[in-house]
């Protein structure tokens, strides 16, 4: 005979665990199951930040927050006000995990290591005595009465609430949709761009701030954007791809990006800045010394592109050679050509249609004690932590409503 579960976790990940620990401590007797289909749990806590863990963003405002989110903006301002990133502080403080800001604002624990939130959440799931089933593979998930049945490929399991945490997982999506919801077709979010162009061969691990925005589209981001010996990537570039997942999937990642590497200064005012610097430094050789406070190595390589020689004093550039460095400097295109995965945060956009989930409690409207937390849904951030606040949030929330 099978014992009643009282909340079935399916997926090992941040939700999943965040999910579980909040139920528990809500419900003390309540019992809760985990099942994870592979062997290892928290396998996207463990290389997120380089290994290090982005837990959350320092952004403290729900209506900033939301702005993160390509797809859920709207629908993460309620939970927001509800559980957000210092509600997250808290309760990592709590159980002993300090966290701390960065520059950019990403946060981190203290440690610098994933390891300290995994060690975290194991440490609760076994004080709380909640019950982790590794390489259990979810099978069917059908409904009879006001109970589910769960079977896996280790066996069956019985239980009044069921919360779906598996991240992107295509498999969970179709038994998702044989229970009616209708699944937002996953494309990658979060990725590199592949661009072969002579300016930037030599250019690997230069960061400077730009504007990019991709010609034909309404596609645009600005911010620190990286060199790398494939192309280019940096945050400008990561907020282009999430904005623009579906458009740039359907141009089959090939397509024309240009580059204003002055940031928010328009041609013609770098063309008179460009003459003025012609006047007051002309005995100088043009490629010596960069101007804009551009990295040395970009400006001697857009100087080039312009078709100035090296030996090119400023007093000797022409005027068609002086519109050439400023089209480069604030016009520069490139052919982009596909695409990489950022890192190996393998991020999508898709899944679980956001007008079939009550955002209060994160349970389905078709069916009631069906609770869905984390990237199952059809929401999706840039990077910078905020992935995972929607996982503390959301499992937050759903622990709260299962009572």
């Amino acid at each position: 005979m099978k014992h009643l579960i009282d909340i079935l976790i399916i997926g090992g990940g941040a939700a999943g665990f965040f999910t579980a620990i909040n139920a528990a401590e809500n419900n003390s007797e309540a019992k809760i199951v985990i099942l994870e289909r592979g062997k290892e749990v928290l396998t996207k806590v463990r290389i997120s930040g380089g290994g290090r863990c982005n837990v959350t963003h320092a952004e403290f405002v729900p209506k900033e927050l939301i702005k993160k989110y390509p797809r859920g903006e709207k629908e993460l301002l309620g939970p927001f006000h509800h559980f957000m990133t210092g509600d997250t502080i808290e309760w990592f403080e709590k159980r002993g995990v300090s966290l701390k800001i960065e520059e950019d604002g990403r946060m981190f624990p203290e440690t610098d290591s994933s390891q300290t939130i995994i060690d975290c959440f194991l440490s609760e799931v076994k004080r709380l005595a909640i019950d982790v089933k590794m390489n259990h593979s979810v099978k069917t998930i059908t409904k009879q009465d006001s109970l589910w049945y769960v079977t896996t490929t280790k066996g069956d399991f019985i239980t009044k609430n069921v919360v779906i945490a598996t991240g992107s997982n295509p498999k969970i999506w179709q038994l998702l949709e044989k229970l009616g919801h209708k699944i937002i077709p996953p494309v990658p979010s979060l990725f590199t761009f592949h661009i072969k162009d002579a300016r930037i061969t030599d250019l690997s691990g230069i960061s400077t701030n730009v504007a990019v925005k991709v010609l034909g589209t309404t596609l645009k981001s600005q911010g620190p954007l990286l060199i790398t010996h494939w192309g280019m990537s940096g945050p400008a570039i990561l907020k282009l791809s999430a904005w623009g997942a579906r458009e740039l999937f359907a141009l089959d990642y090939t397509f024309t990006m240009q580059v204003n590497w002055l940031e928010n200064q328009e041609s013609e005012e770098a063309l008179e800045q460009l003459k003025e610097i012609k006047l007051k430094q002309a005995k100088q050789l043009v490629i010596k010394y960069p101007m804009f406070e551009l990295p040395r190595r970009l400006w001697q390589s857009l100087v080039i592109a312009s078709g100035i020689d090296v030996e090119t004093k400023w007093a000797e550039i022409n005027k068609t050679q002086l519109q050439d460095l400023t089209s480069q400097l604030t016009e520069s295109k490139f052919m982009v050509d596909g695409k990489s995965t950022f890192k190996e945060e393998f991020v999508t956009a898709g899944g679980v249609e956001l007008k079939e989930i009550d955002f209060k409690t994160f349970e389905s409207k078709l069916h009631k004690n069906l609770y869905l937390a984390g990237e199952v849904l059809n929401i999706d951030a840039i990077t910078g932590g905020f992935n995972f606040q929607n996982c503390w949030t959301s499992g937050f929330l759903v622990a709260k409503a299962i009572l």
